[in-house]
């Protein structure tokens, strides 16, 4: 049987964002974490490939402890086992930091036939996770894929590229990043959703992962973000009260005002 380790990610949940105003990085451990939207098309994918060939089908993710509750749902729509890559050092890593972190946690689960990721994660939108993961492991990159499949012991991907779309067969292992265009995902299985309180996942810290915290965190971390800011709107709106036909009058009066009419 093939082992498929599916990489996903807890984003925050729109307006429970929290940023850190010293080091200008997200604070996950204290926001309301989701499943990453294009995570879950990967996990469909690799959920498929495990229908079609029985593959095992590992589920890990690089984050703080309250993610915990999202892969316990994870587990819930069918995969094997998961895993939680989780340590104070890794706080604050950027794309090249985590890519490292991941690379080495994947080295610990080899063998596997496949990696498969989110192409982007909703909160930070580089991309670069994938390849940078893949380069590090020395493994063929697979990106953007619409669809996956096992045929005759051969995997074959139709993915985007400038021009349209490609069929390609590629060898295994590989790093394949998924396009969120997956047309049907399942449902938890209500069996293992009444079991979860009894699921946690296997946590893997620095202590296991071995990496030097220069690599890793803040300090490994080429990218440093200069300056996080709110947005904020200002209403430039007025109200108006009134019998239709004053109010008629009064739009008139400002739109001739505006330049509008003449």
């Amino acid at each position: 049987m093939g082992r498929i380790v599916v990489c996903i990610k807890g984003v925050p949940k729109p307006g429970t964002v929290k940023v850190d105003k010293e080091t200008h990085t997200l604070r996950r451990e204290s926001a309301e974490l989701i499943l990453n939207p294009p995570d879950r098309s990967a996990l469909e994918v690799a959920l498929r490939l495990k229908d079609q060939a029985n593959f095992e089908v590992i589920a890990i993710s690089m984050g703080p402890p309250n993610m915990v509750p999202v892969l316990q749902k994870v587990y819930a729509l069918g995969v094997d086992d998961i895993y939680l890559i989780s340590d104070k050092a890794f706080a604050g890593s950027d794309t090249l930091a985590t890519s490292r972190i991941l690379a080495r946690a994947l080295s610990l689960l080899s063998p596997f036939d496949l990696v498969i990721m989110g192409a982007r994660s909703i909160d930070g939108e580089t991309g670069q996770v994938p390849p940078e993961t893949a380069s590090l492991l020395n493994l063929p990159s697979i990106t953007y894929v619409k669809e996956l499949r096992f045929v005759d012991g051969k995997f074959i991907a139709i993915r985007e590229d400038d021009f349209g779309e490609e069929e390609i067969e590629f060898p295994s292992p590989a790093v394949v990043s998924i396009t969120p265009e997956i047309d049907y995902v399942r449902p938890p299985s209500l069996k293992r959703l009444l079991s979860l309180k009894d699921v946690n996942p296997k946590v893997l810290t620095n202590a296991e992962l071995n990496l030097d915290e220069a690599d890793i965190g803040l300090s490994g971390s080429p990218t440093q973000v200069a300056d996080v800011f709110e947005k904020t709107l200002v209403s430039r709106g007025e109200i108006f009260e009134g019998e239709p036909d004053e109010l008629a009058e009064k739009l008139i009066e400002i739109l001739k005002e505006k330049g509008f009419l003449a």
